[in-house]
């Protein structure tokens, strides 16, 4: 077993740790109840930063960063983020099933990327190889908790937190924190707990649907080169939230904006290069774009489940995340085909500008946009129950609004207050706010989720 690899399987192990909290709740004292969650992590991290740099334990547990430093920084940090996390699940509410799950998540996911990576030497497959071993430890740790504590956890809501845990913690892995598994940890931790709060019935059908298809959307995504590997890992797991929360005709749009837009930023990418306006990454989006565009919809994705207990009417929400995607179809459609023509004019003045400009626009990415934006409203009117062409008309105007403002934004603040990503997240924003608004002034019903 090589270094990377044994190292791996330590931290798993040490993770294992985690099975001490639901054991910890069995007792009635909390001030007992906490010290026993807490203190197997804490005696590995005073372990961890009193090592002798010599011994075969440091040898074992050692990062590049940790041999460099004398100390298991490393060790002594996911010690620490697990006991923390304990002190969260014993005395605040957070479900000993998720602890478990995310700490063995992170661990066992890990070591399971670890292996993948040796073998194959390929970064997509390692990245599978965590979110598939991740995912598999989270239910068993979860299987294992509900099993000590006596009670019981629906085997569909536990793989729907599992798989989406494991693809937060690729994406943070990828994006952020890199190595830094003690963020990883808590931040899924979090997330999770939220998930599991929301008052949402997951049934077979729904997570086993949203499962083969968010998988089959990641492997498209990468293969045609639409997406980064985080743009595919932010893909995928927004296409999870959103069967799972919203609805199969919520997922359509939002598929539509994501094949449709990724797509366009391909078309005629040499001439794009060549007017200085292509993407990246031969136009693979990446997390920041993809997030940027549709994080507003997936806010609304959120609110949905507990729309009732929050006042809001599910009508509402719907059409703040069908403006808000529609939206960003429509930017995106404007900016990639309007880009490949002459004569742009500046949205606040109209005077010609170089193509590329910041709120430059063309009449014929107008065009483009406003048809993306009605290819959102289609689909709204073909896959929801009950959602009239009144209703496919508001998803129109707020996706044009959405587009306007996104120009206006360029035009105005982009480059001096926030950058392209912020603009485009403001454009979605206002999106979803008028298309909530108009709905609330037109009083328009959609089918209860």
């Amino acid at each position: 077993m090589t270094s990377p690899i044994r190292r791996a399987a330590a931290f798993a192990l040490v993770g294992s740790l985690s099975l001490t909290v639901p054991l910890a709740e069995r007792i009635d004292e909390p001030a007992v109840a906490t010290i026993a969650a807490v203190a197997p992590f804490l005696l590995v991290a005073g372990f961890a930063l009193t090592v002798n740099k010599s011994s075969i334990w440091f040898a074992l547990f050692a990062r590049p960063g940790d041999r460099r430093d004398g100390k298991l920084y490393g060790l002594a940090a996911f010690a620490l983020a697990g006991a923390g996390i304990a002190i969260i699940a014993v005395g605040f509410g957070m479900p000993a099933s998720i602890y478990v799950g995310t700490i063995l998540l992170v661990g066992f996911g890990n070591l399971a990327g670890q292996i993948v990576r040796q073998l194959a030497g390929e970064r997509v497959l390692a990245t599978g190889g965590f979110v598939l071993g991740g995912a598999v430890a989270a239910v068993i740790g979860q299987l294992l908790t509900v099993e000590l504590i006596g009670q019981t956890i629906g085997w569909q809501t536990g793989t729907f937190l599992a798989v989406s845990g494991a693809l937060i913690a690729a994406l943070l892995r990828e994006v952020l924190f890199k190595r830094d598994d003690a963020l990883v940890m808590v931040t899924v931790s979090l997330l999770l707990w939220l998930f599991a709060s929301l008052p949402v019935t997951i049934s077979t059908t729904r997570i086993t649907v949203a499962l083969a298809i968010t998988l089959i959307l990641g492997y498209l995504s990468y293969a045609l080169k639409t997406a980064s590997l985080a743009g595919m890992l932010t893909g995928v797991l927004l296409g999870l939230l959103t069967i799972v929360f919203g609805d199969y005709g919520w997922f359509l749009m939002l598929i539509a904006f994501f094949g449709i837009g990724g797509l366009s930023s391909k078309f005629r990418y040499d001439e794009k290069i060549a007017r200085g306006i292509a993407e990246q990454n031969e136009g693979a989006r990446g997390s920041g774009n993809v997030l940027a565009n549709s994080f507003a919809a997936l806010i609304a994705v959120l609110i949905a489940p507990a729309s009732g207990e929050l006042g809001i009417s599910e009508s509402v929400v719907f059409f703040a995340f069908a403006g808000a995607v529609a939206a960003a179809l429509a930017d995106t459609l404007s900016s990639e085909i309007g880009g490949l023509y002459d004569n742009p004019r500046l949205i606040t003045t109209l005077r010609t500008v170089e193509p590329g400009t910041d709120g430059a626009i063309t009449w014929q990415g107008t065009v483009a946009g406003v048809t993306g934006a009605s290819i959102i409203a289609v689909i709204g009117i073909i896959s929801i129950t009950e959602l009239s062409l009144s209703g496919g008309l508001i998803i129109l105007a707020a996706g044009f609004i959405g587009m306007t403002v996104d120009s206006i934004l360029g035009a105005t603040i982009e480059g001096r207050v926030v950058g392209n990503q912020g603009v485009n997240f403001l454009a979605t924003l206002s999106a979803a706010l008028a298309g909530a608004a108009i709905a609330t002034l037109v009083g328009i019903p959609v089918q209860p989720l």
